[in-house]
């Protein structure tokens, strides 16, 4: 690589990385779970996704005051300075670049701990929207809007930089960043990370069939099952996709995180540089090395936790599942094991497969259905340490009705979605 960093700073960024991102298991009776859902607001009337603020009709900062009010929501600004709510419970809501609303809850000791709040929250901001005449879209991206009507709604450095480097690949990263949803969960690393590293990268494609819930765009039907999976393979593939099975996975994502382009930097004889060559040339340190690790958008992103980001947004109805899925495999030891033994190396063709034909792929559909019993027998075995009966009889009604007889959310959308 040109510009490749001498072996002390590169073992010093490695080290950092390791400390930071790849953080050893916690010593906690319990591994902790989070989760960030999104939603994309839509006014009724005009079918068109609410701004942010303005003097619009309907906005998505009046919907938040409206459902805080009498919540003891306390509105604030973000450290990106972007509108910010924190919750009593320590969730916060806020809003991505075009208008999308994410709840992040805070780390919960169960997966259904995490539910009470996740649904609290979805039950405010309906009983909000409701007479503001807003529909809450629970989709993988917005089924209606061309991107050409779907402005960058967020004025912040950030965003405007993130903008401008995607803009200069394509119409893809605009329509990531201002017109998709998706649920994360996020977990900990557990006492044998390197094997859950392994098998959340394996899983991913799994996870995007099975799950896939956005096969609608601009108002027509896409040959995806995810268009917004489809979305994030054409982004870039520098900083985004699944990481292979190795030795030494924080040395791979140093690898990767050296090799991507650095967004925030000044361009490099008219493009945008990896970031090894701004380390090199002194251009770069520690501070932008940290800010650029905030801009991979792999689908299992360390950060102290292990984020998996590769699920659609899911009705809230089926919260349950993804937590039941993830968690049952990544908590319990003897389903995490089997996991590993099932899947092969993480695969970028598979993951591409996986979003654009999803479960009506045999292969993918008689793995996904191995990967949902070994979830729900770890569930069993973890009992309510992860879910309560009741949330997992909701997990499993999910399954039932899908993944186990080859369908996905996406396979109920025969029309444009119109408001719920």
């Amino acid at each position: 690589m040109t510009g490749e960093p001498g072996r002390a700073v590169r073992r010093a960024l490695e080290r950092s990385l390791r400390a930071r991102a790849f953080r050893p298991p916690r010593a906690r009776e319990r591994p902790l779970i989070g989760a960030e859902a999104e939603f994309i607001p839509v006014d009724v009337l005009s079918r068109a996704v609410c701004p942010i603020d303005g003097d619009a009709p309907v906005t998505g900062l009046r919907l938040l005051r409206d459902a805080g009010a009498e919540r003891k929501w306390r509105e604030c600004l973000s450290e990106k300075g972007t509108p910010h709510f924190v919750l009593p419970d320590g969730g916060t809501l806020g809003f991505e670049p075009g208008g999308q609303i994410e709840y992040s809850s805070p780390p919960c000791v169960t997966a259904s701990g995490l539910l009470v709040g996740l649904r609290e929250t979805v039950a405010a901001l309906r009983a909000a929207a409701d007479p503001l005449g807003i529909t809450l879209l629970a989709v993988g991206i917005d089924p209606e809007t061309p991107v050409e009507q779907a402005p960058l709604q967020l004025d912040a450095p950030r965003y405007r930089a993130m903008a401008d480097y995607f803009a200069s690949l394509g119409p893809f990263g605009a329509r990531m960043m201002r017109q998709t949803a998706a649920f994360q969960v996020s977990l900990d690393f557990g006492v044998e990370a390197e094997r859950l590293w392994r098998v959340l990268n394996a899983m991913a494609p799994y996870l995007a069939a099975i799950f896939a819930n956005s096969p609608v765009y601009a108002g027509q039907p896409t040959a995806h099952s995810s268009y917004r999976a489809h979305c994030w393979r054409r982004l870039d593939p520098a900083r985004t996709g699944v990481r292979q099975a190795c030795d030494d996975p924080a040395a791979d994502y140093c690898d990767f995180a050296l090799a991507a382009p650095a967004m925030f930097l000044p361009r490099v004889e008219g493009g945008f540089a990896p970031f090894a060559v701004h380390l090199a040339s002194g251009r770069a340190g520690e501070a932008e090395w940290e800010r650029h690790l905030t801009t991979l958008f792999p689908e299992i992103r360390p950060r102290g936790t292990l984020e998996v980001r590769t699920c659609d947004a899911v009705d809230p109805e089926w919260f349950a599942a993804p937590l039941a899925l993830i968690g049952g495999i990544a908590y319990d030891l003897a389903a995490l094991r089997q996991a590993d033994e099932l899947l092969e190396s993480a695969d970028p063709e598979l993951l591409e497969r996986a979003g654009r034909i999803g479960l009506a792929d045999p292969a993918i559909a008689g793995t996904a259905r191995d990967l949902v019993i070994l979830a729900l027998d770890g569930c069993d075995a973890l009992g309510d340490a992860l879910l309560s009966a009741r949330d997992l009889e909701g997990a499993r009604e999910f399954f039932a009705r899908y993944t186990l007889v080859g369908r996905a959310p996406a396979d109920d959308v025969r029309t444009v979605p119109v408001a719920s």
